[in-house]
């Protein structure tokens, strides 16, 4: 890493305005959460036989999934093809992706008619091989456990030379302190093999969740039904993992009240047309190869809706990131980072409920309010949970002589930038 690189709490006031909205949005979605786990998930859903998957399958699972991509991809990018000048972002992007499988992993509890069996994956005896659930759900618990020991260090380095148990527990203190250093050196040595592993993992699953609608031919609209599903994806995954990393990178400055990394972040940026150029060619490529190309010419809602998402979501933001000034204009660089992420999000929505049409349907589906609730809810808890974090732990970069050394808490500088 580069030698002013300095990971550091940030400093500021944890409780703003938009803090306590946000923990209001919060406690109702826990309360409608608890009521959905007391009472089933019938009394909170609008699910039924017809739809099984619905609002909390497609955004807090699949999109959630998709969009935590950018640690794997940045992990990618700076550990395996050392591209050092991106450290920076690699521990926003690793908390980004902790904090987001952790919450997938709690939306999908909400998900499970019988979520207190969710541990049977981890058994051997109850594994089964044909199905990509199981796939999918046993890549997402190793991968969650690399996560937590990849974001080890940080915790690590907050805590060593500090450790001051109070009273009767002081005896503790320098056992405590051992243990850190141990951990650290151990961390320190190994760490390259939990940053390949989380790789290898996430290129797994992530193309795993598209074989999930591969299996109903039948029930899917043909512009999105395609046996190349895994493979757009896994492409669609890697292609939103460097905006989502600018997207949630720009957020916390303006929400910190801290310069923007401009420089890393356009820098960064020229990648991201490669990416989608490459994801739009599979998408033409496989229309072609399907004959598939009629039920885009139809304008129905469906071929609407299909070319919303291509045009917004990925010929628009290649377009603006193909020009220099945009690249190099905050603005111009947030608008085409949501614009790739909210296109993503739209994906993974019209794959799974808009292109999702099952024979014997009743009535359409739309999400209950409960749903809705918890969704926000859970987005809600894991900004504040994001904030808590970049406040308490040494994960946001900042230049020693830079303009945010008013606002950030200074501890122990020179350690800290050894460490990384």
């Amino acid at each position: 890493m580069s030698a002013i690189e300095l990971p550091l709490p940030v400093r500021g006031r944890y409780f703003t305005r938009g803090v306590k909205i946000l923990a209001g949005i919060a406690g109702v979605g826990i309360a409608v959460y608890i009521y959905r786990l007391l009472f089933g998930i019938g009394a909170a859903t609008n699910l039924n036989d017809q739809y099984p998957w619905g609002l909390w399958i497609a955004v807090d699972v699949a999109s959630g999934v998709a969009l935590a991509a950018g640690g794997f991809t940045t992990a990618a990018l700076v550990e395996i093809f050392h591209k050092n000048k991106y450290h920076a972002l690699t521990r926003p992007a690793l908390l980004t992706a902790m904090l987001g499988y952790t919450f997938v992993v709690i939306g999908l509890l909400a998900d499970l008619g019988r979520y207190y069996n969710v541990w049977h994956p981890m058994l051997p005896s109850m594994w089964q091989g044909n199905s990509v659930l199981f796939e999918v759900g046993i890549c997402v618990m190793i991968y969650l456990t690399v996560l937590y020991i990849e974001f080890a260090p940080i915790a690590v380095e907050r805590f060593k030379g500090r450790v001051n148990l109070p009273g009767k527990l002081s005896f503790l203190n320098r056992a405590a302190e051992s243990v850190l250093s141990l951990s650290g050196r151990t961390l320190k040595k190994t760490l390259f093999l939990f940053i390949i592993a989380g790789v290898v993992l996430s290129c797994l699953h992530q193309s795993s969740l598209g074989t999930l609608m591969v299996i109903a031919p039948t029930k899917m609209h043909p512009l999105w039904y395609t046996s190349i599903s895994p493979l757009l994806f896994l492409l669609s995954a890697i292609m939103v993992g460097f905006p989502m990393v600018i997207f949630e990178s720009l957020l916390a400055s303006r929400s910190f009240k801290l310069k923007p990394e401009l420089k890393t972040l356009s820098s960064l940026a020229r990648y991201i047309p490669v990416f989608l150029g490459i994801y739009l060619a599979a998408k033409v490529i496989d229309l072609t190869i399907r004959d598939a190309w009629l039920y885009l010419l139809e304008f129905s809602t469906h071929s609407v809706i299909y070319i919303l998402e291509i045009t917004l979501g990925v010929v628009v933001p290649m377009t603006m990131l193909l020009n220099d000034r945009v690249r190099r204009s905050v603005s111009g660089l947030f608008t085409a980072a949501s614009l790739v992420v909210l296109g993503v999000v739209a994906n993974r929505i019209n794959v799974f409920l808009v292109a999702y049409q099952p024979l014997y349907a009743e009535k359409p589906y739309f999400p209950h309010i409960m749903e809705i609730l918890v969704t926000l809810g859970l987005i809600a808890a894991l900004v504040l949970v994001y904030r808590f974090i970049v406040m308490n732990f040494p994960v946001v970069s900042v230049h020693p002589n830079g303009h945010q050394g008013h606002r950030v808490r200074r501890i122990d500088i020179g350690r800290t930038s050894e460490k990384v």
